[in-house]
């Protein structure tokens, strides 16, 4: 079986699951990088990946890459488009061969709803990726978002043809008793957010919870990292409202670093909006033994935190900070939390299940057999 993925330049959250499509394929899976990695990203310490794998072919970097790619959109026996040029992937829908869209959801627009739904560019690309083939009998959704399938659906489009999917971390492997044992041993209890300093990511939500436990007289600390347009701001608010004493921006930490604040906090809170199409901090933080307060608008909760099981979700800030006290008030339940988390995330959600599940997918497909994936990656979404 021959299977290439398109998407724009490989990232860090995207290496797991092609490295186990390579063990378990060789050479006969690809991975097609349409543009060159952004320099924000490598002014923010992000590596070019696209140079690191002999698997990547980078379409856009000489003509004879680029006709390879587009050679291999018409042989793979499967394709899975992420963000490619149209023109790469054309003919191969126009035969109906086996492909994937790999999509997160249609309903998150940065510049507005009217914005966009009135600008003509975007509904012709829209058009052309997702309505103009809608007849096409091997064309499916690899939804990386829990609302995705019904953004879809409204739309009559993929009907029946969306199946679950997501970011496939590297995941590390601890004694989790005793990480969590060591997350317990502290004065204080530690909070984490990690995120762009943005406004759809709302930081302003976690100086309000800062300042209403320091009024209750809650004993924490935390933890922002990241950076972005609003960081300036939220340190001088900081300032203003006397937060100092409980909270530390970090700023920007190198990707591998993350993981090492994470493995000492005791709560991770997400507090982004439907405008996060997945949230890979969930995994990350998952993977770490947090207790997890998210948004439960967040693309990835939905796929991977059952409340009060392995996490929390919440609706309005009121019963965010509800839960975050919780926790704090209750090491067990932190703990219960935390491990079930880990548990999830290790045994249920990693890059070796997607691609054991993917290939099982598109061998019934391709041989028109059913195949039944009860949970999880690759799993039908309704």
């Amino acid at each position: 079986m021959k299977v290439t993925f398109y998407s724009n330049f490989l990232t860090h959250h995207q290496v797991p699951f092609c490295l186990e499509m390579q063990k378990r394929l060789g050479d006969n899976f690809k991975f097609v990088s349409t543009v060159k990695i952004f320099q924000w990203r490598l002014d923010l310490g992000f590596e070019d990946l696209d140079k690191k794998y002999d698997f990547v072919i980078r379409a856009y970097e000489n003509d004879e890459m680029y006709q390879e790619a587009k050679k291999l959109a018409i042989e793979s026996d499967v394709v899975i488009i992420g963000s490619t040029t149209d023109e790469l992937i054309e003919e191969r829908l126009k035969m109906d061969k086996l492909t994937f869209r790999y999509r997160a959801r249609i309903f998150i627009f940065p510049d507005g709803f009217f914005n966009t739904i009135l600008d003509k560019e975007k509904m012709k690309l829209f058009y052309g990726r997702h309505i103009k083939y809608r007849k096409n009998k091997n064309l499916y959704l690899l939804c990386a978002n829990g609302y995705g399938a019904k953004d879809f659906n409204f739309f009559g489009l993929y009907k029946d043809k969306i199946y679950k999917w997501g970011y496939f971390l590297e995941t590390n492997t601890y004694d989790i008793d005793q990480l969590l044992e060591n997350k317990q041993n502290k004065e204080k209890s530690e909070i984490i957010w990690v995120a762009r300093f943005i406004k759809w990511k709302h930081p302003e939500l976690v100086l309000k919870l800062a300042r209403n436990l320091k009024k209750q007289n809650y004993n924490f600390q935390i933890k922002m990292l990241g950076t972005g347009k609003l960081i300036d701001k939220v340190k001088k608010d900081i300032e203003k409202q006397d937060l100092k004493d409980v909270i530390e921006v970090v700023g920007q930490v190198p990707s591998d670093e993350v993981k090492k604040y994470m493995e000492e906090a005791d709560i991770f809170i997400g507090t982004s909006d439907s405008n996060e199409g997945w949230g890979a901090v969930i995994n990350e933080s998952m993977n770490a033994g947090c207790a997890i307060v998210a948004n439960e608008k967040m693309g990835s909760v939905p796929f991977l935190i059952q409340d009060n099981i392995n996490g929390f979700t919440y609706k309005k800030y009121n019963e965010m900070e509800d839960k975050v006290k919780k926790l704090i008030d209750d090491k067990e339940l932190r703990k219960k939390l935390g491990k079930n988390a880990y548990e999830f995330i290790t045994e249920k959600w990693t890059s070796s299940i997607a691609a054991d599940n993917i290939i099982k997918l598109f061998d019934g497909i391709i041989n028109k057999k059913e195949v039944v994936i009860p949970d999880g990656p690759a799993s039908k979404e309704k």
